[in-house]
């Protein structure tokens, strides 16, 4: 279960997402703080304390505009650190989304937070967080966190399809590579979505872009890798793309728009 701080300096606010994150079953104990220098403090002494200390904190809720230091602020000097606890932004503000994801923020919650995307945000939150904690429980002390394997693509002995190896709860499974329909970026991982659910992996989506076009994975945004073969149907609407992949509706970015387009049609033609 998730150990949350919470920072905002607006108190209503703080105290409403308190509320939200302190209802969600996922969150062991969820405490605030009403500035940047009291959340360094309190994340300080944490990092001090330990995965397991009793000041542990595995993921910071922060709004961006505060007095003082901002929330990127905050963030960056998190950077710092071996092992900084993991960052969901909470803002009213929507520009900032793309300098949130460059710091390797989880999530990007707009306010006002409704109840189920701030349930979306803890469950990306606690997908990452509680396989890297007992990562770093295995590790031996004098081995740093960072240098543990990223996860990559094989190909399995027998002829087999090729496979890439996902961890959950300490145990190794691997998934068809055939058997994803698209792959969502979150940070330095990606989310790999398939009929039966989804699996985290520690591994860009730049990379994944990369190794699997030769397979029939296309950039259709920022945010999302899609298998062609998956496509159901695409959308034209007001001037903005998206494509059906099974249950999911997926944007597509203008600068992308136009070669799937293309590629459909290739792909359609054999």
């Amino acid at each position: 279960m998730l150990r949350v701080l919470a920072v905002d300096d607006e108190k209503p606010a703080l105290e409403e997402l308190l509320y939200l994150l302190r209802s969600d079953p996922r969150v062991r104990s969820a405490e605030g703080a009403t500035d940047a220098t009291e959340a360094l403090r309190r994340i300080s002494r944490a990092l001090d304390a330990g995965p397991d200390g009793d000041d542990a904190i595995d993921v910071v809720f922060l709004d961006i505009h505060m007095a003082g230091l901002t929330g990127l602020d905050v963030a960056k000097l998190l950077a710092g650190f071996a092992r900084p606890p993991l960052i969901v932004f909470v803002t009213a503000h929507e520009g900032f989304a793309v300098q949130a994801f460059d710091l390797k923020a989880v999530d990007y919650v707009l306010k006002p937070v409704r109840r189920e995307r701030l349930a979306e945000a803890v469950r990306r939150v606690s997908d990452l967080a509680v396989p890297v904690r007992e990562s770093l429980q295995a590790l031996p002390a004098t081995v740093p966190a960072q240098t543990a394997p990223a996860v990559t693509g094989a190909t399995a002995p027998g002829g087999m399809a090729e496979q890439i190896p996902v961890e959950l709860g300490g145990v190794t499974r691997f998934v068809a590579i055939d058997d994803i329909a698209y792959v969502e970026a979150q940070g330095d991982y990606a989310r790999l979505h398939t009929a039966e659910g989804s699996h985290l992996v520690r591994i860009p989506l730049s990379t994944l872009e990369e190794r699997w076009a030769s397979r029939g994975f296309v950039r259709i945004h920022r945010s999302h890798l899609v298998a062609l073969g998956r496509i159901d149907e695409l959308r034209l609407d007001a001037g903005t793309t998206t494509v059906r992949v099974g249950d999911a509706e997926l944007a597509v970015s203008r600068r992308h728009a136009r070669q799937l387009r293309e590629l459909l049609m290739r792909h359609a033609r054999g």
